[in-house]
């Protein structure tokens, strides 16, 4: 056989009595939930600000980052709803590299799947019992988020995955939001159908049962630029696209049409201080139009510690070790310029 079963893992049932969120948190998380959907039905102004690492590769710098990302939230919470990045699978375009806390615990050693379950589970309630913030992670595996079931607020799926059959049936019946990114070739209808079977009621085998969906009036655009024929990356931030998907993404066709702005990846060339002005050129598009204004719902953004990245292995502490990443003080920054013109 070309695939060898190595070993039975552990069931997400079992991973989530082993390190359970608190009473508190669980009651708590109701709330957070509540705000995060009445922002993409829009039925408060405020803006979403997911944010973080590109990758959540240790717990101590993950920690250290969002116990930072708290405060910070407290001070513009009537403006923006933070929910931090802890994304611990890492999508690799040719297969190979390092592929995330689930696959690596230890950036410089191989894969080890069983501790890999345990860490992010592991990392993920530190985060949210520690910081009261709520997280978000990408759905690469969609067998997996179930994981992460009672500690995620937002899921994203990614440019590579918003095609699959799979990630479109399962985000159905994920009972929090979900992000669908525009794919890497950058079609807009690729990216509304994915939204459009999101929202629907499905039927399908889901880890060997049958199961039905209620569809998830949740599922939104995420904005993360593409790839052209050409090999040049393209952004769709731009006022002109934001107008034409507001054309197109309409409430007699979808439930709450929302966008989020993925302000790295291609928008930004993965130049991370680009970012800064992605922002606020939207922000500037919002002020002059209100369709823009009613669609575009929040922005993500890629931040760490440290500015850039480094190989993994490097020894700066809280810098990437996969895309680079704006530092905190240009964060920090950032987030209250947000918090003031929004």
């Amino acid at each position: 056989m070309s695939m060898k079963f190595k070993r039975l893992l552990p069931i997400p049932k079992d991973i989530r009595a082993e390190m359970p969120l608190s009473a508190e948190m669980a009651e708590r998380k109701a709330g957070f939930d509540a705000a995060v959907s009445a922002i993409l039905r829009g039925e408060d102004e405020r803006l979403l600000l997911i944010i973080g690492p590109c990758s959540a590769d240790r717990e101590d710098s993950v920690l250290d980052y969002v116990t930072r990302l708290a405060k910070l939230a407290e001070t513009v919470e009537d403006r923006i709803l933070v929910i931090p990045r802890v994304y611990t699978n890492k999508p690799r375009t040719k297969g190979i590299g390092y592929k995330g806390l689930l696959h690596n615990p230890d950036p410089e050693s191989g894969d080890d799947l069983l501790e890999g379950v345990k860490a992010i589970r592991r990392m993920h309630v530190r985060v949210v019992e520690q910081t009261g913030l709520f997280t978000a992670d990408e759905m690469l595996y969609p067998t997996n988020y179930q994981y992460l079931i009672d500690l995620l607020a937002y899921i994203a799926v990614g440019a590579r995955s918003v095609e699959n059959q799979e990630h479109r049936l399962v985000a159905s019946g994920v009972p929090m939001p979900v992000g669908m990114k525009n794919p890497t070739g950058g079609s807009t209808d690729v990216m509304l159908n994915s939204i459009y079977a999101a929202q629907q009621r499905q039927t399908f085998i889901f880890r060997n049962w049958e199961v039905n969906t209620t569809g998830n009036p949740l599922a939104h655009a995420v904005l993360r630029g593409y790839v052209g024929l050409d090999g040049i990356n393209y952004p769709n931030y731009h006022y002109e696209y934001l107008e034409r998907l507001a054309e197109k993404y309409t409430a007699d066709k979808f439930q709450n049409p929302a966008a989020v702005i993925d302000c790295n990846h291609d928008n930004s060339g993965k130049r991370p201080l680009e970012q800064i002005r992605i922002c606020h050129e939207v922000l500037d598009s919002m002020r002059r139009a209100p369709e823009i204004r009613r669609l575009v719902r929040g922005f993500m953004v890629e931040s760490y510690l440290e500015d850039g990245n480094q190989p993994v292995g490097g020894t700066v502490y809280g810098k990437s070790i996969t895309d680079a990443c704006l530092g905190w003080e240009k964060t920090e920054r950032l987030v209250k310029e947000i918090a003031e013109r929004a």
